[in-house]
Parts: C-alpha cells; structure tokens; sequence
C-alpha cells in the first residue's frame, strides 16, 4: 500500500522503526531450534519478566500463539474450552483448534465490555468423568483488550474472578493478549497483574509494538518445553531468527511509551466522528484504547459501509476496516498523526453529508 495512504485497517500494518532496523541488522543469531539465538533468548526472557512467568517462547504469529496454548492445555481426546462468542480465537482464527486439535469449542456470549458473565461461563463447565455424553471442559479463554468490542480492557479484578472460578473446577486459564500492552498502558499498571491467575498468554510484537513479526507463548517451564514441540510440529521452528528477535527487544523498550498517545488519538477521532451526521459513536463508552468502532446509520444516510470505505480510499487515501453492513473501525498507531486523525475526520463528514437522506 502506497505510504500517501492513511492506514487505519489495523495496527498491524506498522512499519519498524530506525531503530529497529539498526537492531535487526547488528544481532547476534544463532540456530533458535537448537536453543542457540542469544537474541531470540534475551527477548523470551525479557517478555516472561516482564509478565511474571517462568518462560517465553518466541513464535511467528498470534493466531500460532494462540493455538499452541490451546493445544497444550487440551491435549487429553476429548476436551473443550470455553470461550467468548466475539473473540479473535473463535471468530478469526479459521477454527485452527477444531481442525488440528479436533477441540470443542462452547461459546457463551460476549458483554459489550469484552467480558464473559461468571454465570454464563459456570453453567457451560462439563467435567463429569462419568457421563459419556460429554466433552471434558478444560480451558476458558479470555481476550485483553478485546477486538470486537472495541479494544474493551477487562480489568484485573475480574481477570482474577475468572480465574478463582478456573480454580474451582480444576480448568486452565489462557489469555489472549495480542493488545495486553494496551491494556496495562490504559490501566497504567504492569502487564504482569493482568496475568497474575493466566496459565498461559499469547503476546504480540507485531500490532501497537510495531515489530515486523512475532508473538510470545509465555507460562510455566514445563508448558513451554511443551509449547516448543507444538511450535515444530506446526512449522513455527525458524532457525537465525534473533534479526527477528532484536525489533521485538526494541518494541518492549520503547514503544509501550507511545501507546499512550495512540489511545489519545483514539478518543480524538472517536470525538469527531460523534458529530458527524450518520456517524453512531459513543467517545466516553465506546473507546479506552487505540481502536474506534463505529455504526453507520441507515436512516440517515444513503451509503453502506462496504461503499463508505471505498470512497474513502479512492477519493481521500484513507483505509477503513469494514465489519459489517454498517459497521466499520479504525484503529489507531504510532504512525497516525493528531494531523492525520483531522484530515480523516473531515474526509468522513464530507462522504456522510455527500450522502444523507
């Protein structure tokens, strides 16, 4: 994509920064399978600091992060996780744990704040040995913040809920934490409390941190020599990959500052688009961190979303994720000027007013 672009579909499309770059060209690698890559080892190390657990595993991606937990925790034939009905793991993750793990999934319905109802996840528990009709339930998911719902933070308390409840039933706890930096940086608290009752976290470098590539699996040291035969099994073993690594050290050093003003940015553009005829969005409710979701309202105007987004890259250069008829997001990175959220801002208006009824 063009850099003349605004790029707001995901902060996955960050781009590395200098120093990024500088690093990757200067690391020391070593064959990361054999456990040799002293960069790949001082960022696992680094990231299960920085989360409180014993160990990390660096791996290509979230959706292979996620993956590995899941198949770690519910390796017994036979077993499901719990898990919300608008999550990344069950929604856009091409049900990669039923395909290769021939895991059940048993969904329960996602709060507009990203959690799951303690009742709601409690009465899908089946852990009944004796009775033949069912799965085992072994694992509740969470996701922290939460795509769907708008970058939503669920807080330590009821992460900690959830896990006493975990607790109760014998079951594991994995978090989904591709944005868990974003999280801690809304809350202004370390991201280990966030993760204090996990079994297991999927952590990404590669949205708001802005690295290239690379998720960490991090847990406990036996989950991770588990999580590291998973990793081969899945193709994810890379071998001189601390050029990888080295941008992954950056991200955790100095980009958690930036998230910040991204959030900023967030409730900027959240702002002016809630003036805008058509435009549904509530900037106090609906935005805590870097990503804007907003409704397009058909009463109101002529357009669905699917053509408001391509107006807006054909005659303004600006990318807009479509999630529905109607809906639509933005979200906010480090590569996203306050200019840029106005220009964007007024290019909206001007498409709506183009367009109302």
């Amino acid at each position: 994509m063009s850099s003349s672009f605004i790029d707001l579909r995901s902060d996955t499309v960050t781009k590395p920064t200098v120093e990024m770059y500088q690093a990757m060209s200067d690391a020391k690698v070593g064959d990361d399978v054999y456990g040799d890559d002293p960069t790949v080892l001082e960022l696992q190390e680094m990231t299960a600091t920085l989360l409180g657990k014993e160990a990390a595993l660096f791996v290509p991606s979230g959706t292979m992060g996620n993956l590995i937990c899941v198949l770690n925790h519910c390796s017994e034939f036979g077993s499901e996780m719990i898990l919300g009905d608008e999550c990344h793991i069950h929604l856009y993750e091409q049900g990669g744990c039923a395909t290769l793990g021939r895991i059940h999934s048993r969904t329960v319905r996602t709060q507009s704040d990203g959690t799951l109802l303690l009742d709601d996840i409690e009465q899908q528990i089946r852990t009944a040995k004796d009775n033949d009709h069912f799965p085992q339930t072994k694992l509740v998911c969470l996701e922290n913040t939460h795509n769907r719902m708008g970058g939503k933070v669920l807080t330590v308390e009821y992460i900690q809920s959830v896990g006493i409840l975990c607790q109760q039933y014998g079951l594991k706890l994995h978090m989904d934490g591709a944005r868990l930096m974003n999280a801690a940086v809304q809350l202004d608290i370390q991201p280990a409390r966030l993760v204090e009752c996990c079994d297991s976290i999927s952590f990404c470098l590669s949205k708001g941190l802005a690295a290239p590539v690379g998720s960490l699996v991090v847990g406990t040291h036996d989950f991770i020599r588990r999580a590291k035969r998973l990793r081969k099994v899945l193709g994810g073993g890379m071998r001189q990959v601390g050029v990888l690594a080295a941008a992954g050290i950056i991200s955790l050093t100095k980009m958690p500052k930036l998230l910040e003003l991204d959030h900023q940015h967030a409730k900027l553009l959240a702002q002016g688009l809630s003036t805008i005829h058509g435009c549904e969005i509530n900037p106090e409710s609906d935005v805590q961190t870097n990503i804007v979701v907003f409704q397009l309202n058909p009463n109101k105007i002529n357009i669905d979303a699917p053509t408001f987004a391509t107006i807006l890259k054909n005659e303004h250069q600006i990318l807009v994720t479509v999630q529905g008829k109607f809906r639509c997001r933005f979200v906010v990175h480090y590569m996203i000027s306050e200019e840029n959220i106005e220009y964007v801002s007024q290019k909206v208006k001007q498409v709506l007013e183009n367009n109302k009824k």
